[in-house]
């Protein structure tokens, strides 16, 4: 095997699921950066980057830890050896160890988490609950702004004052028949900025301002990509035969239930609706039979039982973990086999059932 830069390599990550995508709350990317030039042979896989786990990636000579929840959140003050924390960014640089943390970035991709969890619930139509907006608009600007105007030298002269404004982009004009009468349409597209100062302009002519027509230009939406998912099964399931499914696909014994009013485990489960994780906020309101994820507060649970809603909930980590062996092969083929990759075999649940 050859070996990559830390920057390609991180380059190569960011290509493969863009932090764009990730939550604004989120922390996402390369958290630790040894000094360069830092070159990685091995990548090491995690969920959470405890200290048993970060004595694991050192014996096993890692050079970059890719974990999925960032170990760095909330802002450090100091770096020493008092939290544990702390720790693990002193032992990750003492050992020349990078860390990257993708995230909600990978919840979101089509190629992702929750994809893989809603392979669990067997054959089905998948679409994002919150669906994620392209990172860029389709033409420069925020805004767009039509008018009709007669043909005078009244319009050259408005012409040439919006050519002076800043930040305004795509101005076209178009001969326009407006009630029988020869017009010419204006249309632009400016900034946010650039559209306070075109509005002053225009409305110093009431008849022209009256006439003017503001649009908000919206980031297209990204097709089979964003938060959640809502899974259309192929055919009907019975609850009972869903937990099987579920339980046999994140190879746990046990899950956690709360069967929907008027619901039993002979009921038929169409709609699931799933979110990776801790998935209260994305499944509020969304209607369903069954709510799948890993953690959700009691009066949300008391929630979605009310309005009929049966819930699984699996512990946090466990609805993610799984994920991480696809990730390796999936990784292995977008980075050509050029590193060596190893899933961490002591990161687990915290919880277990006593």
């Amino acid at each position: 095997r050859s070996l990559m830069d830390l920057r390609e390599l991180v380059y190569a990550l960011n290509d493969f699921a863009p932090l764009s995508l990730a939550e604004s709350w989120d922390n996402v990317g390369l958290l630790v950066e040894p000094s360069p030039p830092h070159t990685v042979n091995t990548l090491f896989l995690t969920n959470d980057l405890t200290e048993e786990v970060m004595e694991e990636a050192v014996q096993k000579k890692a050079d970059l830890i890719l974990s999925y929840h960032p170990p760095i959140f909330t802002p450090l003050k100091r770096i020493t050896w008092k939290t544990w924390k702390e720790r693990l960014v002193v032992r990750a640089l003492e050992h020349r160890i990078g860390i990257y943390s993708p995230h909600t970035a990978y919840d979101a991709i089509p190629h992702g988490v929750n994809n893989w969890l809603a392979k669990g619930l067997g054959a089905c139509t998948l679409v994002p609950l919150h669906p994620s907006t392209a990172p860029s608009y389709p033409a420069e600007g925020t805004h767009r702004v039509e008018f009709c105007a007669d043909n005078t030298e009244h319009l050259d002269m408005v012409l040439s004052k919006i050519k002076d404004i800043q930040e305004i982009s795509c101005l076209t004009t178009l001969p326009a028949r407006v009630e029988g009468e020869e017009q010419t349409r204006v249309s632009l597209n400016c900034s946010q900025k650039a559209l306070l100062e075109v509005v002053a302009l225009l409305s110093q002519n009431s008849l022209l301002y009256h006439k003017t027509e503001i649009l908000l230009l919206q980031k297209p939406l990204l097709p089979h990509t964003g938060m959640g998912r809502l899974c259309t099964l192929s055919e009907p399931v019975s609850l009972s035969d869903i937990i099987e499914r579920i339980k046999s696909h994140l190879k746990l014994p046990h899950i956690r239930l709360a069967m929907g009013m008027g619901k039993t485990l002979e009921s038929p489960v169409k709609k699931a609706a799933l979110c990776a994780g801790s998935g209260s906020s994305v499944l509020k309101g969304v209607e369903a039979d069954l709510y799948l994820t890993g953690e959700m507060s009691h009066h949300d649970v008391l929630d979605a039982v009310a309005n009929g809603v049966s819930v699984i909930l699996c512990e946090h980590s466990n609805t993610e973990r799984g994920f991480l062996s696809e990730l390796r092969d999936v990784l292995a083929i977008h980075l050509q086999d050029k590193i060596n990759i190893i899933v961490s075999e002591k990161d687990r649940d915290p919880l277990q059932v006593a």
